[in-house]
């Protein structure tokens, strides 16, 4: 893999940041739900976003 240049590395943390806030604002959603498909939805979205940060930070390993 290629060396990422400081902006690249730059656009990644902001990615890596909005998916952070994304996963803490979807599970503070979901445990607040009281339907049961609200729920689950939130969690889903919960757990997608920690995927793409963890995908994301693939290519800083």
């Amino acid at each position: 893999m290629a060396n990422l240049s400081e902006l690249e590395l730059q656009n990644l943390r902001h990615l890596m940041g909005g998916y952070d806030v994304t996963h803490c604002k979807m599970k503070e959603y979901a445990e607040c739900a009281t339907d049961s498909q609200v729920k689950q939805f939130f969690e889903k979205g919960a757990k997608s976003a920690m995927q793409n940060k963890q995908e994301l930070m693939k290519f800083l390993g």
